[in-house]
């Protein structure tokens, strides 16, 4: 509102007449109200990225550093961290305990078939009748016997013939062997996507701060325009705004990366150690086999398909087992040794002392035969216990390969979309940035607006994130692939 319009309303000329003044002061005085306010606001608003750039940056609390690990930061690339996983990961080194008792358990069931060697020394001391040589005991011959043995125990019964006991336990290391790698290759797939998560976090901080950057210059321009005359103040409040936001999605940003930070280390570090660098590898091109490729790795090695299938063989030797235990069994004990009145090779009987000095070493065999008669069904339910088993075990082994041919193609699905969204999204972010320069060019030439120029930077913004975002959904998308394949 000019001077002269002021003067024409104070004194009531432009009405026509006195006759209009008391309508002219009213209004007068509303609008020299909104005149007020309206500069008020003006000023704060002027004042308000002042103030939002000399507030302190939040300051985020990270782990005291032990004084061995104040050097610089250790490089850390995803091979590095699968492999510090795989020593610290306590899921992981109880499923390898599983397997290394397993293979004792086999050695064990091996050698259980085998005769068993030993040694037996005992003395036999007999309190003596008064009358004759011999003990008060009628077994003994003497007071005083020495036996110095030794012994071989060998069981042979249908189970130790076919080897049933120590197939199982070959059956059982398999699946041992099986659920470690199931293990090993989870690990892989969450030490994959908590690495890329912290290396998409590091690049989403690095497009924040360069956002950041953009907004304040994007804001001095403004500020620069309007003193000039070239520009509106809202274009100085829409800069202004978009500076906030983007400082805050700064601030997230850190918060972001510093927590993807944190879950990193606790899957590779003994301890919480923050003073590591990951390595971005996501611009490194990672080919996709072919669907009959991974179908093929996926029928060989496939450690989900390994443990249905040596389930079924254990339940299988259980029958077997169950059906031997209606057999009889030997179990054949020889001795070789001394058994006498003294420790000697010649020894004079006490109980027969006229025979002079006779030979004391000498075997002795026995033998026993064990054959099961009645046992009131105990064995017939057992043997009905392990056909359920063995039941159970074909439709697992039906619905395990039912199951994981479906998520193999899910899975290849789900990598040939994330694929080809990064080549998608790569452009798309070249666009965006390329867009958001020739916007403010047209900006500086007077040619486009201030909301031009904030959605072509929110929009590369987000353009990055996507792209970003899809290249680790590709990294993710191999690794849950290499769960059904193994590494390729």
């Amino acid at each position: 509102m000019t001077a002269a319009r002021t003067r024409s309303l104070l004194t009531g000329r432009t009405f026509g007449g006195a006759r209009r003044r008391a309508h002219i002061l009213p209004a007068f005085c509303h609008g020299l109200g909104l005149l007020l306010i309206s500069a008020a606001t003006l000023a704060h608003a002027q004042n308000a990225p002042q103030q939002a750039t000399s507030q302190p940056p939040v300051q985020l609390v990270y782990p005291p550093k032990p004084a061995e690990q104040t050097g610089p930061p250790v490089t850390i690339t995803l091979a590095d961290a699968l492999q510090r996983a795989q020593k610290n990961n306590a899921e992981f080194l109880s499923a390898l305990s599983d397997q290394r008792s397993a293979k004792e358990d086999r050695l064990q069931a091996r050698n259980a078939r085998l005769p068993q060697l030993g040694f037996r020394s005992e003395y036999i001391g007999t309190q003596g009748n008064g009358v004759t040589p011999n003990g008060r005991y009628v077994t003994n011959d003497g007071i005083h016997v020495y036996r110095e043995w030794a012994t071989v125990h060998q069981d042979l019964n249908a189970n130790i013939l076919w080897g049933t006991d120590y197939k199982r336990a070959q059956a059982a290391e398999a699946i041992a062997a099986a659920k470690a790698e199931i293990a090993r290759r989870g690990l892989t797939v969450t030490v994959t996507k908590s690495f890329y998560a912290l290396v998409v976090a590091q690049r989403k901080y690095a497009t924040a701060q360069e956002a950041l950057e953009q907004a304040r210059r994007f804001l001095q321009l403004t500020e620069n325009s309007e003193r000039a005359g070239q520009a509106a103040h809202s274009d100085v409040i829409k800069a202004q705004i978009q500076y906030q936001q983007q400082e805050a999605a700064f601030t997230e940003a850190n918060l972001g990366m510093e927590d993807a930070r944190l879950d990193l280390s606790v899957l590779i570090f003994p301890t919480l150690d923050e003073n590591f660098a990951a390595v971005d590898d996501l611009d490194t091109p990672r080919p996709l086999p072919t669907f009959g490729e991974a179908q093929e790795l996926a029928g060989k090695i496939n450690p989900d398909i390994r443990v249905a299938t040596e389930t079924l063989r254990q339940s299988n030797l259980d029958v077997k087992g169950a059906k031997s235990a209606f057999l009889p069994v030997i179990s054949l004990d020889p001795v070789w040794g001394l058994e006498a009145n003294c420790v000697t090779t010649h020894c004079v009987y006490t109980s027969i002392p006229d025979a002079g000095a006779t030979p004391t070493l000498g075997y002795m065999i026995q033998a026993t035969l064990t054959v099961p008669l009645w046992d009131w069904g105990s064995l017939r339910s057992k043997l009905r216990q392990a056909d359920f088993k063995q039941e159970q075990a074909q439709v697992t082994l039906s619905q395990t390969q039912r199951r994981v041919l479906a998520e193999l193609y899910a899975a290849y699905n789900e990598a040939l979309v994330a694929r080809a969204e990064v080549d998608k999204l790569r452009q798309t972010a070249d666009l965006a940035g390329e867009s958001l320069r020739l916007v403010t060019l047209r900006y500086q030439g007077g040619s486009s607006t201030s909301l031009e120029v904030v959605d072509a930077q929110t929009t590369l913004i987000t353009a990055r994130n996507a792209y970003d975002d899809a290249q680790v959904r590709y990294r993710n998308a191999l690794a849950n692939l290499q769960t059904f394949t193994g590494n390729f």
